[in-house]
């Protein structure tokens, strides 16, 4: 369909937490278009929900959209449990505060006006664009810790 915007997002976190990035990859009508951010300290899942937000929040008017995400989290969080949630008023099913609330709250005003498919795409596992995605997150990491000492040690 050509009027589809598709959409890879990845997020990456250097220690969890610690600096984090996040990388998305959109493309309409042949036009490509990369983002990325970062932030610390943070977490793994903040920086995959923060890649899909921002490519969303990108997006001029309503489309339909097709977002791969390699984040289990994200697309469990936005297909199967974010109903349950707010009919919970942002509590789990055993009732503790949904982790994250505020960028699912956000995620969750940033679907509405889009026709979206979720995809899940395992990681690392030669999805050129979901690859593409990754490598911007880590970029963004590495521009973090440019401009800012790190806040802790961890793996990458």
């Amino acid at each position: 369909m050509p009027d589809k915007v598709r959409i890879w997002t990845d997020g990456a976190c250097s220690g969890n937490p610690g600096p984090g990035g996040w990388g998305a990859v959109l493309i309409w009508r042949g036009h490509e278009k990369d983002l990325s951010g970062g932030e610390t300290p943070t977490t793994n899942n903040r920086m995959e929900m923060m890649a899909v937000i921002m490519a969303l929040e990108s997006l001029k008017r309503a489309s339909k959209v097709e977002i791969a995400t390699d984040s289990q989290y994200v697309h469990k969080g936005i297909t199967e449990w974010l109903a349950g949630w707010k009919a919970r008023s942002w509590r789990t099913a055993d009732k503790k505060p949904v982790k994250n609330a505020d960028l699912w709250q956000r995620l969750d005003q940033a679907v509405k006006p889009h026709d979206i498919h979720w995809r899940w795409v395992k990681g690392h596992a030669g999805d050129v664009m979901n690859e593409r995605a990754d490598k911007l997150a880590r970029e963004a990491i590495k521009g973090i810790r440019s401009t800012s000492p790190p806040l802790c040690e961890g793996p990458d």
